[in-house]
């Protein structure tokens, strides 16, 4: 692991921060100054930022967090809006797993594993998100939704097929595993719908359930071990 890496992992800073500290000289490995981020560092030499020794904690956590209307998925915000961080108290350096923009609500997962974060947002995996969509005007009808299920061009490209289901009138459940900006929206205003609630109600394994809006709760580690194996 490269060492501005580790220092992430360890809770120490940011990637971007940890590159700094190397930089600055306050970085040893074994007893060796490192001034270079791409150092690689495998556990067999201590860690220690200005003679403080560092390690990566060996539990590693995970939240299921139902974000609210108006909490930006990030962890701070240059506005001054409340963010998803901050809605949950930790010691632990925790970030976001994917974003939801702030007008969608409901499922976010936030962890200090970098390594799952990877797994369950790089494009290759494919891990599919279902967002629960309320539209107008309503209903969305069977060519509409046969184009939604299909794949569609916008502007950034063809999205993929996609499951869609309308258990109600006006109320549609999409399931993507592309993780493009505002895609859900796009993808029901190129059928002549706007979306006028959004709550993401899946991720991989993992489903919102009864957890309340603003409310979040570590999960299991059986549940971490599913969302490893997504989809």
């Amino acid at each position: 692991m490269r060492l501005a890496k580790f220092l992430a992992h360890s809770g120490v800073a940011s990637r971007r921060a940890a590159e700094g500290l190397i930089a600055q000289g306050r970085v040893t490995v074994g007893r060796e100054v490192v001034t270079d981020p791409a150092r690689d560092v495998d556990g067999s030499e201590p860690v220690a930022v200005d003679r403080t020794p560092v390690a990566p904690p060996s539990d590693r956590l995970v939240y299921a967090l139902n974000k609210p209307k108006g909490v930006v998925s990030t962890a701070k915000d240059t506005h001054g809006r409340p963010t998803v961080v901050g809605l949950i108290p930790s010691e632990r350096r925790l970030y976001p797993v994917g974003r939801l923009d702030a007008d969608t609500t409901g499922l976010i997962l936030l962890t200090d594993d970098g390594d799952l974060a990877q797994r369950l947002t790089h494009p290759s995996h494919e891990v599919p998100k279902t967002y629960r969509a309320r539209v107008a005007p309503a209903p969305v009808k069977a060519p509409a939704l046969e184009k939604l299920r299909g794949g569609m061009e916008l502007d950034d490209g063809r999205t993929a097929p996609a499951k869609v289901t309308q258990p109600r009138l006006g109320i549609v459940e999409i399931t993507i595993h592309e993780g493009r900006k505002r895609q859900v929206r796009r993808m029901f205003e190129a059928v002549g719908h706007r979306v006028l609630e959004l709550e993401r109600i899946r991720f991989g394994a993992l489903e919102l359930g009864g957890l309340r809006p603003g409310k979040h709760r570590r999960l299991t580690p059986a549940e971490v071990q599913r969302l490893r194996g997504t989809p």
